[in-house]
């Protein structure tokens, strides 16, 4: 009864919208069949000009160890250290790594809260109850908590092994801001990171819950770096697909204001036509565009938030939209294309 009530609100968001969008096409496919034909796949985009590799890369752990790009780093990211993006499993791995490997370092990006899932009965945070269970050399594991962005970029940037492991659920962005980066990546092979990394080309897949082979994947990267070159520059390749260019440009497409195709006559404009506006509408157009809410706008037309309502509805029909921010793009798309607005009468 709660997964159902959960749904509820999605299923009358996915009734009333005109486009829905999905990241990926596995959280697409989720979603009831019959709603499936109006929910493209786009994703929003990660800034790829500034996701860049860095050679002068660096990082100082708080212990005051400095890690540069170059040395035998491993690094995990996740908003929150927990189960569901693989924590448990990255801290049995990185245990086998340490006795094999002993000059890597780790670098642990993320909160001790819980994103999604449940705390441990056991401890506080899984941070806590993971190394209950492991033994790990403090000297070499760097829990850096919650970090600014640039912090970020750069433990990303000395990456030698960069593990990122998820259930089936969302895809994180810290897995294309890593491949951005030009970080070697060791992933879990599970849906949706499948739809970005091919295992081999721009990145290795392992098991999710192959504590070994998520351990000798990582020592294979950590032994041969010259050989991850190619790898490396492909995902980097790959990321700029997930560009914020590329992503306004899908959802331009998505919700269908696309820029028009240059090769394309544009419309004649209709600059005969004039559309009558009295001053209330003119006044309510200029407060839409303010972004003025509708208790706001009652409250400075001294009306009542219903009376708001009804007149905002007669000015949609008139411009025939069906909300505020088409009103005002409408406006906009008729005075840009000649189109004379006028003030007919005033307010009754």
């Amino acid at each position: 009864a709660r997964i159902r009530t959960w749904n509820a609100l999605h299923t009358l968001n996915l009734t009333n919208c005109d486009a829905a969008i999905s990241p990926t096409h596995w959280q697409r496919s989720r979603h009831p069949q019959i709603f499936q034909p109006k929910i493209g796949v786009q994703h929003e985009g990660i800034d790829t000009g500034v996701l860049t590799p860095d050679p002068s890369a660096s990082v100082i752990t708080p212990s005051g160890v400095v890690l540069r790009a170059g040395d035998p780093v491993i690094t995990y990211v996740a908003r929150n250290l927990e189960p569901y993006r693989g924590f448990h499993i990255f801290m049995r791995a990185l245990e086998r790594i340490q006795k094999v490997h002993l000059r890597c370092h780790a670098l642990i990006v993320g909160g001790d809260e819980v994103s999604y899932g449940t705390r441990p009965k056991e401890a506080k945070n899984w941070r806590e109850h993971m190394l209950g269970q492991v033994a790990l050399d403090p000297a070499r594991t760097h829990f850096l908590g919650r970090v600014p962005y640039a912090q970020y970029l750069r433990v990303l940037q000395v990456s030698a092994a960069h593990v990122y492991l998820s259930y089936p659920f969302v895809l994180s962005w810290s897995l294309l801001e890593a491949m951005g980066c030009g970080a070697p990546i060791v992933a879990s092979n599970t849906a949706p990171v499948r739809e970005v990394i091919r295992d081999g080309e721009n990145g290795r897949l392992v098991g999710f819950f192959d504590v070994q082979a998520v351990a000798s994947t990582v020592l294979e990267l950590l032994a041969a770096r010259q050989a991850q070159i190619p790898m490396r520059k492909r995902a980097r390749a790959d990321a700029q697909r997930y560009s914020l260019a590329a992503g306004v440009a899908g959802y331009d497409r998505a919700i269908g204001c696309a820029s028009p195709d240059p090769t394309q006559a544009p419309p004649s404009p209709p600059g005969a036509t004039l559309l009558e506006l009295n001053s209330r509408d003119r006044e309510l157009l200029q407060l839409l565009s303010a972004g003025y809410s509708n208790d706001q706008i009652a409250a400075l037309r001294y009306r009542s938030p219903a009376t708001v309502r009804n007149q905002l509805s007669a000015l949609y029909q008139k411009l025939g939209v069906a909300r505020r921010a088409e009103a005002v793009a409408k406006l906009m798309a008729l005075q840009g294309a000649g189109v004379e607005v006028v003030t007919s009468g005033s307010e009754s």
